[in-house]
C-alpha cells in the first residue's frame, strides 16, 4: 500500500555522521527532490491514522514543516513551528534537543493551558528530540492528543512511551544494515 515510500526509502544513500549511520531521504532531509507520490502516501496514512481533533499542529523544523502545512490546509488547523532559534517572546519555552548526531536548543511559542495539540514530525530515531518537545508542550499546560511520525528508526518510540506515557504512531520502520536501508510497514 505504501510501495512508493518503501521503495524510495530502501534506495536512500547512507552517510556516517559522527559514527551514526544516517540515511538521506526527501521526507527526512528535503534532498533529493520529494516525489509527490511519496508525499501523498504519507499524507493518506496521516489522515487515516488520526482524527485531527485538536487546536494546533506542532511541527519541529525543518522537516516537520512540509508535513504539517498540507495537513493544516486540508483540515483547517493552525500550525506552529518549533524553531532552532530563540526569540525571547513572552511564554516561550526553550529546551535542549539531543539527536543521535547533534545537540541544540529549540524554542516553542504560542501554546497555552488547555490547548489540544498534535505533534507531527518526519522521523523518530533516538527519541531525544521528541521527549524534550513533549516536556516543553506539557510545561505550557497544553495537552498532546496524538503524535504522528511516518518514519521510525531504532528504539526511540519505545523510549518516548517509557519516559512520557505517550504512544507515537509510525508508518514505516527503517534500519540500516551493511550500509543499506531496510524498510517495513508498521
Amino acid at each position: 500500500m505504501y510501495d512508493d515510500l518503501v521503495e524510495s526509502l530502501e534506495s536512500s544513500p547512507v552517510v556516517m555522521k559522527n559514527g551514526y549511520p544516517y540515511f538521506v531521504h526527501p521526507l527526512t532531509d528535503g534532498v533529493p527532490h520529494m516525489d509527490p507520490k511519496v508525499l501523498k502516501e504519507v499524507l493518506a496514512w496521516m489522515y487515516d491514522a488520526c482524527d485531527f481533533d485538536c487546536d494546533y499542529l506542532v511541527a519541529p523544523e525543518a522537516m516537520g514543516i512540509p508535513l504539517a502545512v498540507p495537513v493544516s490546509l486540508e483540515k483547517g488547523i493552525p500550525y506552529t513551528v518549533v524553531r532552532k532559534k530563540i526569540y525571547g517572546l513572552p511564554g516561550e519555552v526553550v529546551f535542549e534537543q539531543k539527536t543521535g548526531y547533534s545537540d541544540s536548543r529549540m524554542s516553542l511559542n504560542g501554546l497555552k493551558k488547555g490547548d489540544r495539540v498534535i505533534i507531527i514530525d518526519d522521523v523518530i530515531s533516538t527519541g531525544g528530540t521528541l521527549v524534550a518537545l513533549i516536556e516543553a508542550v506539557r510545561s505550557t499546560g497544553a495537552e498532546i492528543v496524538d503524535i504522528l511520525i511516518p518514519v521510525e528508526k531504532n528504539d526511540g518510540k519505545d523510549l518516548v512511551l517509557e519516559r512520557t506515557g505517550l504512544r507515537v504512531k509510525t508508518l514505516v520502520r527503517v534500519s540500516v544494515v551493511d550500509g543499506k536501508v531496510q524498510c517495513r510497514t508498521c
